[in-house]
């Protein structure tokens, strides 16, 4: 009898114990030694550094056009879908002619360009990568104080996923006393910055790399704002430079910690222990969760492991390119466009915002060095380096979109972000939320950045006194 009672407090013991221990026992990891110098462009050029920012203009060039308007042509005729099937084995190749015709024959390539080019851009060379990034500074009178803010994009986006969005985060407006500046680099390996030429660029990395640019750029304080990639290069910026970061905003709650985990599986038991009812279909049950990832997650695995091997065929063909990217557009923007047979790509996009995006990644041929940043994080390098159980102390705000692929309670959240000024829950959008919904998205960054200056502001107070 005694050995069933002990076999039966065992198990009850370890699910009481667990959370215990994660709560309120377990020390947070510490901060892991990084090289704040580390050079990832051609080692030659180490010794003639040039510091200096160039203007630079996106230019889609006669050859360029004609080179991929062949190559959009002369496909092959592609394997149809099976019946029935819309997007729930990938693009569906019934609708991929009318997104290639109009690539080729329909988009206004040099009206693009003078679209791509209306903001300020410009290059500079950090640890060996010429970086690309816009600039854009508002014009402000005496009362309004300038703010600068990082602005982080992810994979499969660019920097132009903003654009739409940047006319309403700089506006100056007489209710506010700021404006923002906003400085959007495309990621190292994106779009038109540099590729690193040796392995180990992680999210970490980059993260340096982007706090380097902008105090290249004089800011040695600054806000963050990210997304996808953006949102996990963000938090390392929060987590290694928390006396240079003044808030960080995002819009992608992602947390990789054991006691999450832990948290989220006891949770699939009783809900309410973890989620508010009115939440809990985002998080459970957990066998839909875990399915949908399976779905949805197999290009990370394949960009963790092998980029470079599916990154030849999408550098060769513009169409598998499109399909490869625009399968993301679809799904992520709401799980049930899968159902669609045309994806309900144009739900929230024109296909003019889509294909600009494609041009970040065909024009400069980028889009093995993109995927490479899947390789270059989850390993056991830095993965090891356990940052997301890392405190931090920067004033951060949340925002997440209905049909996110993953939701956190704010109260998780607040495990490692402890300075949580807000959650924002929508009833709306998706993954690629300040592309599809600008008005929504800047509206929550700007109140963000205005509660961040309130916990300034209150903090010098409270020194004074």
């Amino acid at each position: 009898m005694t050995k069933v009672i002990i076999l039966l407090l065992v198990p009850l013991l370890a699910i009481i114990g667990l959370p215990v221990y994660y709560l309120f026992l377990k020390s947070p990891p510490p901060l892991p030694d990084i090289d704040y110098n580390a050079w990832w462009g051609p080692e030659e050029l180490k010794q003639r550094q040039d510091t200096s920012i160039k203007d630079f203009k996106i230019k889609f060039t006669e050859v360029m056009i004609n080179e991929l308007k062949t190559r959009l042509k002369n496909h092959p005729v592609f394997t149809p879908p099976l019946e029935g099937i819309a997007f729930e084995y990938g693009f569906n190749t019934d609708i991929i002619g009318d997104w290639i015709t109009y690539w080729a024959e329909k988009y206004p390539f040099h009206q693009r360009e003078k679209f791509l080019n209306q903001f300020p851009q410009y290059k500079t060379n950090i640890q060996g990568l010429n970086i690309h990034f816009l600039r854009i500074k508002p014009s402000v009178s005496n009362n309004i104080e300038v703010v600068p803010m990082l602005l982080l994009h992810g994979w499969p986006g660019s920097v132009r996923e903003f654009y739409e969005a940047i006319p309403l985060l700089t506006e100056v407006n007489k209710d506010r006393d700021f404006a923002i500046e906003l400085i959007v680099p495309s990621l190292p390996g994106y779009g038109f910055s540099d590729a690193a030429v040796r392995p180990g660029l992680s999210a970490v990395d980059i993260a340096v790399v982007l706090r380097n640019l902008m105090h290249r750029l004089g800011h040695k304080k600054f806000y963050v704002q990210g997304g996808d990639w953006g949102s996990i290069i963000g938090s390392h910026l929060a987590t290694f430079f928390p006396d240079e970061v003044l808030g960080y905003h995002s819009n992608g709650a992602f947390s990789m910690s054991l006691a999450t985990t832990i948290f989220s599986i006891i949770g699939s038991f009783y809900p309410p222990l973890v989620v508010e009812d009115k939440y809990a279909d985002r998080m459970y049950p957990l066998s839909k969760f875990y399915a949908q990832l399976l779905e949805e997650m197999g290009y990370m695995h394949i960009q963790a492991t092998k980029p470079d091997t599916v990154g030849i065929a999408l550098t060769d063909s513009p169409s598998g390119l499109l399909a490869y990217i625009l399968e993301k557009f679809s799904s992520w923007t709401r799980r049930d466009h899968r159902s669609k047979k045309d994806g309900a790509l144009e739900y929230r996009f024109t296909k003019d915002q889509l294909v600009d995006n494609l041009m970040f990644y065909w024009i400069p041929r980028s889009i093995t060095t993109s995927m490479r940043l899947y390789a270059e994080t989850f390993n056991k390098r830095v993965m090891s380096m356990n940052l997301d159980e890392i405190l931090t102390s920067v004033p951060s705000w949340f925002l997440q979109a209905k049909h996110e692929l993953a939701f956190l309670p704010p109260w998780i959240i607040r495990r490692k972000y402890q300075n949580l000024q807000n959650g924002t829950i929508i009833d709306d959008g998706g993954h690629f939320l300040a592309f599809e919904l600008p008005e929504l998205f800047a509206k929550d960054v700007l109140n963000a950045v205005t509660a961040f200056r309130k916990y300034h502001k209150q903090i010098i107070l409270k020194t004074e006194l």
